[in-house]
């Protein structure tokens, strides 16, 4: 539940307690104080409850006691009624739900690993969350803004959601962030961004971290807080303004390429495992999948492409590759069975 139903709650029981302290001590004065506190805190019970049992302290002679019994029965009957209502419109407007869903959101998150944990959900975000998906990876996300959950909600029907602050440890926590792959800093705030890096690779030193620069001035900043990776939205979105000018064809295939939903073709990578170094290229048998292109290998000395099937792959190699995700999964489930 949030906040504000437990301080209402809260607010209640104290109110209750005082009636029940006020109601027993009154009781006790008017009794000529002869009665037990059980008499008393009985007596206050069943005229708040308005539950009707036969006074304990008599009140036939006493219209003190009387008009004190009536201040205390409507202070009670409103209390109840105030109870009522608020649990009434907390099961109406789904604050139990709501409860729910977080607890069983958090609890995958905790059961999530190799997954990425994106950090904001503005304009970027939601373009993140859209690849994650596109390309079948594991994700969670990590909101605070309850506006954009609302906004965004429907896009994000079968993602997993953590509703905290992403720059506090616990909220990263919750995501799973010591069992994630990578995590993303995508808020529109720099100095957001640089406490989410610092944080993630505190929590976790060997997680990747892409982090997000609104203003490239920060973009030092950001990679010595722990930034794997520094992305500028206004520099990708000049880049992608003069590509449309210069070659609008190459803009073109790549659109194309990003927007079938069928194949989901994407420039993808897979590390080979020691495992294969020493092996030739042939061994993969890469031939037979035909919704797979291999474009490159990176060495670490740079860059062999369109590599000959009798290259021999080296220790620390990265393939470079066209691929639908079916491909990629098949390539890496090859490469983990071959190890």
């Amino acid at each position: 539940m949030s906040s504000g139903v437990y301080r209402k709650f809260a607010w209640t029981g104290l109110v209750l307690a005082a009636i029940l302290i006020v109601g027993a001590v009154g009781y006790w004065l008017i009794g000529g104080r002869q009665h037990s506190l059980l008499d008393v805190i009985y007596m206050t019970v069943i005229t708040i409850s308005t539950i009707g049992f036969a006074e304990i302290i008599d009140l036939s002679d006493n219209p003190a006691g009387r008009v004190f019994t009536i201040f205390i029965a409507v202070a009670g009957i409103g209390l109840m009624a105030y109870v009522v209502t608020n649990v009434t419109a907390l099961i109406v407007e789904g604050e139990l739900t709501e409860s729910f869903r977080r607890m069983k959101m958090e609890r995958m998150a905790r059961n999530t690993k190799d997954h990425y944990i994106v950090c904001g959900m503005g304009a970027v975000g939601l373009h993140i969350v859209d690849e994650l998906k596109a390309t079948r990876r594991p994700y969670v996300i990590v909101e605070i803004d309850r506006d954009a959950i609302e906004k965004y909600q429907d896009a994000w029907r079968d993602g997993i959601l953590v509703e905290g602050d992403a720059t506090d440890n616990d909220t990263l926590l919750k995501a799973g962030v010591k069992k994630a792959k990578g995590v993303f800093a995508a808020t529109g705030d720099d100095n957001q961004n640089l406490v989410i890096s610092l944080t993630a690779k505190q929590l976790n030193p060997d997680v990747r971290m892409v982090t997000r620069s609104n203003d490239t001035k920060n973009d030092e900043k950001l990679q010595k807080s722990g930034a794997d990776a520094v992305v500028s939205p206004g520099f990708i979105g000049g880049l992608r303004m003069a590509s449309e000018m210069i070659r609008p064809a190459v803009v073109s295939f790549l659109d194309v390429m990003l927007r079938d939903k069928e194949k989901n073709l994407r420039i993808e990578e897979v590390p080979v495992p020691e495992s294969f170094a020493a092996r030739a290229l042939s061994s993969l048998h890469l031939a037979q999948y035909p919704h797979l292109l291999l474009l490159a290998v990176k060495t670490k000395d740079g860059w062999i492409y369109h590599p000959p099937d009798t290259y021999t792959i080296g220790r620390g190699d990265i393939l470079i590759f066209m691929a639908t995700p079916e491909a990629r999964d098949e390539l890496e489930r090859l490469i983990h069975v071959g190890r």
